[in-house]
């Protein structure tokens, strides 16, 4: 007997993807011969249910049922009695990624079904906008450094590359070289980032603290005077408003510096820090194995000690009405970029209601595993979006050829069948971060880690490698910024910076100094994005026409986008092609809702010859076509 069943066909389980709460489900499995039974086993709150299927009359049998009334994942797979009394099972392919699924001869892994809140509505400017991630201390300072402390050193020379210091010990970088990056100078820019269509600026943390990452938090009240003041960072956000930007804050609430208000090991602070007594109104925030050098800290750096969020007290300090998250929203700000902070949801949009919360979740975000539980973050309960590492991962992998594009169009469609849609549309789709070699590096296949870390700083592409990772970037680009959600742009990645991981991947910004081709190339992307709003809301298709092109089809039929908002009809396809010879890729009429021409983003005409279009697609090269 042979079970069938496809989690991504409509035919099979409607509707797609995650569902909100309440919504009617309707689940069928095919089986050929005359089974006893056949059943759904539906496990809720880890309570396995087996619920009967009814034969629908085409060799096929059908459960509807209502989704669950509150958010939370739900899990099934098929149990088919056979006519000898034996069960054969029908679960999630063996991969987990859903899609057509496989038979077991015992329970199988279950397809997922996410449920989410009726009311999960990120804000619109998520997956309408573009983000830009800035470094503060490396993007653009508008005087010279004047700015001196006993332990760290300044950078005269803004084009020099940073210090890398590390102590094997505990893993600290020791990131105490400045180069005296400022919100000023941020302010000064902005015309700048409004030519690349930039909504929203991400700044990585501007708090005191010791080091120039900032992850090392000092005083959540107070704004690195190396950065500037409260009345910059309003000026900056009131400004970034003239030109429809909104600034969002780097939020690092699981842990502080062992160099702070709160800890204060080094008694550089006029407070009693945890460090320094077990009777400071701070030695609940911190846990203490033996006191006082042993205690918890993140992933083991003993400069980083981790906060205990379940303590009351530091929960109001954070959470209350005068707390860190609404104080700085006060500011001007616009919402959180943060690692851990689920009670965060309700306090922010109590300040404002178009507030918006992303997290560093670097898989599938739906269903992350940490400490041993299970965590979903798209219910509708807790984030807006997370930093969409799978999408960044799988593009990397496909256009260094470690994976076909089969294979990443699968996994594409397994994260837009888990993501509830509003979550989709609003992900961070970075290619860049501070965490990791710079993009073009990765995609030269030279990002330094078989090098020593002292050679590091100098370490450098050769002209060869930075042609080959300079294509392939703008494939990638153009592949993110014709996906669901919100492209973000690295600082500098889109002036051509080089760099190995940290700290050469937060090298200055090299104004005056930028690649041209690469800075047009970028400010093209977003205006192509900016141009078509199916870019930004149409429905998502992924495709794979052969193993070295992957593609991308975005529609908005029947008068409506992807949220059943009223939209003109449309039609966009991306095709980016890995291989260094050219591919003729072949579309039907019908994957491009019936239109008869499409257009390039360059202008090139494609007429279709009996219901069908010929794409003639160079080595290394991507294009995005529009329905005429």
């Amino acid at each position: 007997m042979k079970l069938y069943h496809d989690s991504r066909s409509l035919d099979c389980r409607a509707p797609f993807g995650a569902v909100r709460c309440g919504d009617i489900v309707r689940l069928r499995v095919y089986c050929q011969g005359r089974p006893r039974a056949v059943n759904a086993v539906i496990t809720l709150n880890n309570q396995p249910y087996t619920i009967p299927l009814q034969p629908d009359g085409r060799d096929g049998y059908e459960l509807r049922f209502a989704a669950p009334a509150t958010p939370r994942l739900l899990w099934y797979y098929f149990a088919a009695v056979m006519e000898n009394g034996q069960t054969e099972y029908l679960g999630n392919a063996r991969d987990g990624l859903g899609g057509v699924g496989e038979t077991y001869a015992s329970a199988p892994p279950s397809f997922q079904l996410t449920v989410y809140a009726r009311d999960y509505a990120p804000p619109a400017f998520l997956r309408e906008g573009v983000m830009y991630q800035i470094f503060p201390d490396r993007f653009c300072r508008s005087r010279a450094p004047r700015y001196t402390r006993e332990d760290i050193y300044l950078h005269e020379n803004w084009d020099e590359a940073p210090l890398a210091l590390f102590d094997p010990r505990n893993g600290d970088t020791h990131s105490r070289d400045f180069f005296g990056g400022d919100l000023q100078g941020i302010i000064s820019k902005l015309d700048y980032l409004q030519s690349l269509h930039v909504t929203v600026l991400y700044l990585n943390p501007i708090f005191l603290a010791r080091s120039n990452h900032r992850y090392d938090t000092g005083d959540y009240t107070r704004i690195d005077p190396m950065l500037g003041t409260q009345a910059d960072l309003t000026r900056l956000c009131e400004e970034a408003a003239k030109r429809g930007m909104r600034v969002l804050l780097d939020g690092v609430f699981n842990h502080t510096g062992d160099d702070s208000l709160y800890f204060n090991r080094y008694g550089r602070y006029d407070s009693v820090g945890a460090y320094q007594s077990p009777d400071s109104p701070y030695a609940g925030w911190f846990t203490f194995e033996r006191f006082p050098d042993k205690y918890k800290c993140w992933w083991g750096v003993d400069t980083l000690p981790e906060v205990n969020k379940d303590n009351e007290d530091y929960r109001r300090f954070i959470l209350a009405e005068d707390g860190v998250a609404r104080r700085w929203m006060r500011a001007g700000t616009a919402g959180w970029r943060l690692d851990v902070a689920d009670e965060l949801p309700t306090v922010v949009r109590t300040q404002d209601a178009q507030a918006a919360l992303l997290g560093e979740v670097w898989e599938d975000a739906s269903n992350k595993v940490s400490y041993g539980a299970q965590r979903c973050y798209c219910l509708g309960d807790t984030l807006d979006s997370v930093m969409n590492y799978p999408l960044r991962d799988a593009l990397i992998a496909f256009l260094m050829a470690q994976k076909d594009a089969a294979a990443v169009a699968k996994e594409l469609s397994s994260l837009a069948q888990n993501y509830p849609k509003p979550f989709l549309y609003a992900l961070m789709n970075l290619m860049g971060s501070h965490d990791r070699p710079r993009i073009l590096n990765v995609l030269a296949g030279n990002d330094g880690s078989d090098i020593p870390r002292s050679q590091r700083a100098d370490h450098r592409l050769s002209q060869e490698e930075r042609m080959i990772g300079a294509l392939r970037e703008q494939l990638m680009l153009r592949f993110v910024f014709s996906v669901p959600g919100m492209p973000c742009i690295y600082y500098g990645d889109e002036a051509g910076v080089e760099g190995c991981a940290d700290p050469f991947c937060r090298r200055t910004y090299p104004w005056g100094r930028e690649d041209q081709d690469m800075l047009a190339r970028y400010k093209a992307m977003a205006a192509m994005r900016n141009g078509h709003p199916v870019l930004k809301t149409g429905e998502c298709a992924y495709i794979a026409p052969c193993s070295a092109v992957l593609g991308v089809i975005r529609k908005n039929e029947n008068g409506k986008d992807a949220f059943g908002k009223k939209a003109e009809n449309a039609c966009a396809v991306t095709l980016i092609n890995r291989s260094a010879r050219e591919v003729v890729v072949y579309l039907t009429s019908a994957d491009v809702s019936g239109a008869q021409t499409l257009v390039s983003d360059d202008g090139q005409i494609f007429t279709a010859r009996s219901g069908a279009f010929s794409v003639k697609i160079k080595g290394l090269q991507g294009v995005t076509m529009f329905a005429m």
